[in-house]
Order: C-alpha cells, then sequence, then structure tokens
C-alpha cells in the first residue's frame, strides 16, 4: 500500500492549514465553496481516470494501493483534488495583509 502512504503528508497538511485558517474571516464561506470545488474535482476526477485507466493510459499496480475503487479509478487518485480544494484556499486566508504602498 505505497500509494496511501504517500498521501499521509498531503492530507496532515491539508488538514492543519485549514484548520489554522479557520480562525481567519470568511471561514464559513470560504469551506461551501471549498466543498462544492472538492465535488466538481471528484466528478472529474472520476470521469477523467477512468476514461484515462480505460484506455490503457496508465495502471495502478494491486500491491501499490488500497484496493478501493470508483469505478477504475483508485480512491487515492481522489485525495489530490480534496487536497487542491481545501488547502489553496486556506493558505490564501493565512496570507497576510497587503498594504498597498501609496
Amino acid at each position: 500500500m505505497t500509494y496511501p502512504l504517500i498521501l499521509i503528508p498531503f492530507l496532515a497538511l491539508t488538514l492543519a492549514v485549514t484548520l489554522l485558517s479557520l480562525r481567519r474571516p470568511g471561514r464559513r464561506d470560504r469551506l461551501i465553496a471549498s466543498a462544492w470545488t472538492a465535488a466538481a474535482l471528484f466528478a472529474l476526477t472520476a470521469v477523467f481516470d477512468n476514461l484515462m485507466i480505460a484506455a490503457d493510459l496508465f495502471t495502478y499496480p494491486e500491491e501499490h494501493i488500497s484496493g478501493i475503487r470508483i469505478g477504475l479509478a483508485p480512491i487515492e487518485d481522489f485525495a489530490y483534488p480534496l487536497c487542491v480544494a481545501f488547502l489553496l484556499p486556506a493558505l490564501s486566508a493565512l496570507r497576510p495583509e497587503r498594504e498597498d504602498a501609496a
């Protein structure tokens, strides 16, 4: 199970940064937008990963994945869109405010 182990640091970082960003204003709107973005990215991942795997563009060795699949795509493929959808807005929220120089 190599791929699930590779995901641990990404998921941990996403969780930590997202939790830190909850102290910033706009957290409710940010989390709702992240959830919608994650849902859209999950749908796209499901469609296109399955098409690419079905077309034999790439494969996943069974010994390196968890074995849980959505169609042909291993569940691990869905962690990356989840991280992107939550990590990037959280990082943006944690950025210090810029003061415009006049």
